[in-house]
């Protein structure tokens, strides 16, 4: 699944590739892409307008359009955003399309159907069930190390789970939550509650750097219009992975293997030596 800086770096380029254009007409083809909205809501609700801006909140790509609507979109597991020209042929799998005047089209397409849209009041998306409920943003003032503190605090479960709810901190994935707790030396099996102030302001810093260095590295990276999300998704930087997806492989830091253990049904990184 897409993480905070993938989705970062998506919303970017979507910005530079349709803002300011008119969709002339939107298709909603699978119906529970869009479960709050049917198609011909959708249709209706998206019709002449113009695409003013697009940006991110949390994992949510947002569309804000000049008639006071803003379409949000969750690209899961596997969706995709593609501007095709004209001959080219809708993918396979293709939920959604939005047709713009130059006869260009933008197609949102999903193999595994996990992913979301909804149209919302722009003025109301705020309050949007979606939107409401998400930590601050990692770079924002809010996110600062007397909230993360007070936030671990509230926290029986164990520091990957914890660092996965959206609520708590937003953007984390199963790869930056594994790199920002082994540059700041924590195991992901503690109680977040139980994680030292001192730790807790070391991991609170190695968040932001890890996500940071991250949108840093897709931004020196060429865009594909046709497919903008795969111009990201394993664009070279799992290269630098430090502990994820590098099981039994030495740690860069004193060369014991590292170890994969499952946590919440789900693969969880690290060195057993550095992150005691």
């Amino acid at each position: 699944m897409p993480e905070l800086p993938e989705v970062e770096l998506v919303a970017k380029s979507l910005d530079k590739l349709v803002k300011g254009r008119r969709i002339l007409t939107a298709e909603l083809l699978r119906e529970r892409l869009a479960p709050e909205n049917s198609p011909d809501d959708f249709a209706v609700k998206l019709k002449e307008a113009t695409i003013m801006r697009v940006h991110r909140r949390g994992k949510h790509v947002l569309f804000d359009l000049n008639n006071n609507q803003t379409l949000i979109a969750h690209l899961r597991m596997s969706g995709r955003f593609q501007l095709l020209p004209l001959e080219r042929e809708n993918p396979k799998f293709t939920h959604a399309v939005f047709y713009f005047e130059d006869e260009s089209r933008l197609i949102y397409s999903d193999q595994r159907h996990f992913g979301f849209m909804k149209i919302v009041e722009t003025a109301k998306l705020a309050e949007a069930k979606e939107i409401k409920k998400l930590a601050p943003e990692p770079f924002s003032e809010d996110f600062n190390r007397k909230y993360f503190r007070q936030i671990l605090k509230t926290s029986k479960r164990s520091l990957k789970e914890f660092l996965l709810d959206q609520t708590k901190v937003t953007g984390l994935g199963n790869i930056y939550a594994a790199e920002a707790m082994f540059l700041a030396q924590v195991n992901p099996l503690i109680s977040a509650e139980k994680l030292s102030a001192r730790k807790a302001g070391v991991l609170f810093e190695k968040i932001r750097e890890v996500l940071a260095e991250s949108i840093a590295h897709g931004s020196t990276l060429s865009v594909n219009p046709e497919n903008i999300d795969g111009s990201y998704y394993g664009g070279g930087y799992e290269l630098s992975w430090r502990v994820y997806d590098r099981e039994k492989n030495p740690c860069l830091n004193c060369t014991t293997p590292i170890e994969r253990i499952k946590q919440g049904g789900r693969s969880s990184y690290f060195c057993p030596k550095c992150q005691k």
